[in-house]
């Protein structure tokens, strides 16, 4: 990898810190504060959620017929999605001790925070938990395999692949042999750690 493109991506990764803290900075202009995990809300802002709050019988009156026709179909994702959780966790539990690779502390990735907002109603809720899990197990089952490709393999593709992973960005260049198996042992090195 060239001094440029080490430059570039770490140029990308503050530029991409800077954004995120702008974007929590906008946040707190919300009146919202954490205190440890839990979210709190100033009291007016609390009053204003709650006359926002549509009530479950007009939210009832006005679904879509199709939300209701897809409804199941969303819903048994559910079963692949805790399935796929249990075996990923599983392998990480027993494999990534092994081969000295940090584990994903899968709490960083299932936040489940928005029940705390109370212009939502309890259906609303439910779909908020839905999604806040499938998409937390989605990325967190994507950096135990991130790790694990860092590990095995972290070599580019040929073509380009599309939204890979953080760590895909600073593999080997696909068909750069020379000294593979010294980069590969600083990959791993690398691994043990992180934090």
């Amino acid at each position: 990898m060239t001094d440029r493109i080490k430059q570039l991506i770490e140029q990308i990764k503050q530029l991409e810190d800077d954004l995120s803290n702008e974007l929590h900075q906008h946040e707190d202009a919300l009146l919202f504060h954490l205190k440890g995990k839990k979210v709190q809300f100033e009291k007016s802002v609390r009053q204003a959620h709650k006359q926002l709050k549509t009530a479950v019988i007009p939210w009832l009156f006005g679904i879509q017929p199709r939300n209701l026709l897809t409804a199941p179909i969303i819903y048994s994702m559910i079963i692949p999605l805790v399935i796929s959780d249990l075996f990923v966790s599983f392998y990480q539990a027993t494999c990534f001790p092994i081969y000295k690779i940090t584990k994903v502390r899968r709490s960083d990735y299932l936040i489940f925070d928005r029940h705390h907002l109370a212009y939502l109603n309890v259906f609303e809720k439910f779909h908020c938990l839905y999604c806040a899990y499938a998409n937390g197990v989605i990325a967190y089952i994507r950096e135990i395999i991130g790790r694990t490709e860092q590990y095995f393999c972290p070599i580019k593709h040929a073509r380009k692949a599309l939204n890979n992973h953080p760590r895909y960005r600073e593999f080997i260049p696909y068909g750069e042999a020379e000294a593979y198996h010294e980069k590969l042992n600083k990959f791993r090195s690398a691994m043990t750690k992180e934090e």
